[in-house]
């Protein structure tokens, strides 16, 4: 009776790892994740590839033990809160928020779903957490700048164009509140008095206020056009591309991909690390621990470019430091 006790506890012993580890691929997780940007666009897709391979490099395979779903906004707010809805209705496990406008749809239909932003840039003045260290509640994230950009945007535009006497920078209020709080408002005022330059705010709230204020900039010689980070200027990036080129309007974009597109110069956050580093707490927060543990995490990595057809086109000489410190230069 000895001997057969033992055996069976022996065989317990090795089945229980067996088992543990069938329940644990038994799981299905699943992530909702709401963008404000949309599906079809080169940089929508980059993410999306960023957020899924991290996710297969931990263990996470969509479709097999996990179910990722993805609603896309399109730069449209009035979707944004149906969309929030739908997500929350599906009863995932962890939300991913990209930009800041899901965020308060999410926040609107949850406070119980762990959910992790990406892409925000004031988190604390936005309201979603109160301490970066401890965030507390259900939300946690990746912010994506910093209010310091504000000043490297100015510098680098006077440095590429440096006949730039004024500068303005746009963005949408509905889209972008933190900007007409002043976020950037500090960082951009030391810079202008730094560099003697004139810089105003620009709110618009659609394309034919866009098109006004890039043609004001365009009219007399030493305009430039700061392009802050908002959905809605990432989703009309091609008009002020556009605009921009008809106005022969100097510009900075805080998206590397405009560059590629024809845009000036950028310099930005790498917006797909961010990706990369939020699947890190889906798979933490998948495994059990809690979005009001996890600190808000500030942008590590940065990158620049430079377009040198379009500063030619625009009767700019590239100075060959800016160049030489360039993450990718178009020719």
């Amino acid at each position: 009776m000895r001997r057969r006790a033992f055996i069976a506890l022996i065989g317990d012993a090795v089945a229980w790892p067996l088992v543990a580890r069938a329940q644990q691929e038994s799981r299905v997780g699943r992530v909702g994740v709401l963008s404000n940007i949309g599906e079809s666009d080169p940089e929508a897709q980059s993410m999306v590839a960023a957020l899924h391979q991290t996710l297969e490099g931990l263990g996470w395979i969509d479709g097999r033990n996990l179910r990722i779903d993805h609603r896309w906004a399109a730069g449209n707010p009035a979707r944004i809160a149906d969309l929030a809805k739908q997500l929350v209705a599906l009863r995932p496990d962890v939300l991913i928020a990209h930009t800041s406008l899901p965020v308060i749809a999410l926040r609107k239909e949850t406070t119980i779903i762990p959910t992790v932003f990406v892409q925000v840039a004031d988190p604390i003045g936005s309201g979603f957490i109160t301490n970066l260290a401890h965030p507390g509640g259900n939300i946690t994230g990746f912010s994506s700048f910093e209010a310091s950009m504000g000043g490297k945007w100015a510098e680098m535009l006077k440095v590429i164009a440096p006949d730039t006497t004024r500068m303005a920078f746009v963005f949408n209020p509905e889209t972008a509140p933190y900007a007409g709080a002043g976020y950037y408002q500090a960082q951009f005022d030391a810079a202008a008095a730094a560099l003697g330059i004139k810089l105003t705010a620009n709110p618009v709230d659609g394309i034919g206020q866009l098109e006004s204020a890039v043609g004001a900039l365009g009219r007399d010689r030493g305009g430039g056009l700061v392009v802050i980070p908002d959905s809605f200027n990432l989703v009309h990036r091609e008009q002020i591309i556009e605009l921009t080129a008809h106005h022969r309007v100097p510009a900075i974009y805080p998206y590397l991909f405009a560059v590629k597109e024809g845009g000036l110069i950028s310099y930005r956050v790498d917006q797909v690390d961010l990706f990369h580093r939020a699947a890190s707490y889906v798979d933490r927060i998948l495994k059990g621990e809690k979005p009001a543990d996890l600190p808000v995490q500030a942008p590590t990595k940065f990158e620049s470019a430079i377009n040198l057809k379009t500063a030619k086109a625009l009767g700019l000489t590239v100075p060959q430091a800016l160049i030489a410190g360039a993450d990718e230069v178009i020719e």
